[in-house]
């Protein structure tokens, strides 16, 4: 019954993405068609596709098991940061500055935001570099969980899972471009905001309801030591709940597959209505997810303990919470999971393959490129990429051995945050920021996570380099976090001290944000 529906489910699912695909190809003739929508997009489909491209089946899966699991029902706190931090206030401080002044000097990703913002082009191709090497991991990363959900259901190996998710993503991206994901974005975010309410309340009636499930919560004592520690307000510990807090919700101010849906919104009118629904989204989804994950430890006695650490497999705390339900809210669950990965990858692999094009590609050629051609360069480098993404999956699962890749996917969130996240804000309101400070910025962030990679593959133990230095390098989380807020100190104090831009280059720039009102002759004051 749950494989005979699970299957009717997921026809009809893909078959609907791939139909959008080719719906929407007559939209991705241009660049600015295949990488923006034209700059046609309305609040909706913007608002959907930031949603579901920042809560991916890491976020349902991953984080809502590991985090539910460390901190309890308090893990909802990072769901509520991510809507109120990552969704209001990041349409409100980044929405429309950022639509607006891409559009006055035609950027398209971040990178040639960075270029024609700073007037440096070593400097777009610099942020191209750290977007592709940062964000090809945190892609692959994306189809963490899935295995251990589609074991529920279908007795099919891992590689299958991850090559069929792969190529019909591919597929609808490569024929309608943005377009192409904002409509399927919508839809799946539908499946999602209807799926983790009904998951979220299948697992309470599954435990006798919200007060009897808070209530055996309240009695775990578990790694905290202490009764009541998984229920209380802000679980077992605090500060750690505050970087992650921070590092999620934070942290996709600068992310460019996150900030490039304000360049494609329609109009500055739209950004209001896109806040709204956003943030809305952002608090069913994401509090959602980790509120569910705050029961994982009623499931102590069934989730399954890597023996080398002694801790749970992560991973496996959702899927076990969901093995006990009726077929059709597993069935709602892979749809949900499939849905969240496939609209983050999306997005993702369409950010890497235009900013890889547009920012590396063409400024090296020799020729004049046509829009067509650059287009198909574009839809290449979308093949590549999900490739890369699909088989460094597929060779992670197979060898587990191999830290690497996951302590890389660790870190990609925290460095393209911490090199990002401090020269656009700035750039976008302050005239005083400079290339150089850029640069410092770039280097700072991408230099912490290659640190922390290299403390988290050599087994270094941080505790003796002091209690600061021990608690930032404990975890890629933490560096993250450092990573970002240093940037916001750094950027300043460097601008302070170093070249700036000409004044009428600047004042050009900023132009943008000057409303000019029109009045009849008659109405003026001379």
């Amino acid at each position: 019954m749950t494989v005979t529906l699970c299957s009717i489910m997921l026809v009809a699912f893909f078959a609907v993405m791939i139909f959008v695909g080719f719906y929407t190809r007559k939209h991705a003739t241009d660049v600015n068609g295949f990488v923006l929508g034209g700059r046609s997009v309305g609040p909706w489909l913007t608002a959907f596709a930031f949603g579901t491209s920042y809560f991916s089946a890491v976020i349902f899966v991953g984080y809502a098991g590991q985090f539910g699991w460390n901190f309890g029902l308090a893990s909802t706190w990072a769901g509520l940061g991510n809507a109120f931090i990552g969704s209001l206030l990041a349409w409100n401080v980044l929405g429309r500055r950022t639509r607006v002044m891409t559009q006055h000097i035609d950027a398209k990703t971040m990178p040639d935001f960075f270029g024609k913002r700073f007037k440096s082009t070593p400097l777009k191709v610099a942020a191209s570099v750290i977007v592709f090497i940062f964000l090809i991991p945190y892609t692959a990363s994306l189809y963490n969980g899935l295995s251990s959900l589609f074991g529920l259901v279908f007795d099919i190996p891992y590689w299958v899972v991850i090559v069929v998710m792969a190529v019909l993503t591919g597929i609808y991206v490569i024929f309608g471009g943005y377009m192409a994901t904002a409509i399927n974005d919508f839809i799946q975010g539908i499946i999602m905001l209807f799926g983790i309410c009904a998951v979220i309340g299948a697992v309470l009636v599954d435990n006798g309801g919200l007060v009897e499930a808070t209530k055996t919560l309240s009695g775990v004592t578990g790694d905290a030591g202490w009764q009541g520690a998984y229920t209380a307000f802000l679980g077992p510990d605090p500060l750690a709940l505050l970087f992650v807090v921070m590092l999620t919700s934070l942290g996709t101010w600068g992310l460019p597959q996150m900030v490039g849906k304000f360049y494609a919104i329609k109009s500055e009118k739209d950004i209001h209505k896109g806040t709204i629904i956003s943030t809305v989204f952002a608090i069913i989804v994401a509090g959602g997810c980790y509120f569910l994950g705050g029961f994982g430890r009623l499931y102590s006695d069934k989730i399954a303990i890597n023996e080398a650490t002694g801790k749970p497999l992560f991973d496996t705390i959702i899927p076990t919470m969901l093995s006990t339900l009726p077929a059709l809210v597993i069935a709602v669950v892979i749809v949900l999971v499939l849905s969240a990965s496939m609209s983050t990858l999306s997005s993702l692999v369409l950010t890497s393959s235009s900013t890889f094009t547009l920012d590396v590609i063409k400024p090296a050629s020799k020729k004049e490129m046509t829009e067509k051609k650059q287009v198909n360069i574009m839809r290449l480098f979308i093949v590549f990429f999900i490739l890369v993404s699909a088989v460094i999956a597929i060779f992670k699962d197979a060898h587990p051995e191999v830290t690497f890749i996951a302590q890389m996917m660790g870190v990609s969130w925290g460095a393209l945050a911490g090199a990002f996240l401090a020269p656009f804000l700035y750039g976008l309101y302050w005239k005083g920021v400079t290339k150089a400070a850029t640069v410092v910025c770039f280097v700072w962030g991408c230099g912490i996570a290659v640190i922390q990679l290299i403390v988290t593959l050599a087994g270094v133990d941080v505790t003796s380099w002091g209690t600061i230095l021990g608690y930032i390098f404990k975890s890629s989380i933490n560096s993250g976090v450092i990573a970002m807020v240093g940037g916001l100190i750094i950027v300043p104090i460097v601008s302070l001290f170093t070249k700036k831009q000409k004044e009428d280059e600047l004042d050009e720039l900023f132009d943008c944000y000057d409303e000019k009102t029109e009045v009849p002759v008659k109405e003026h004051l001379k």
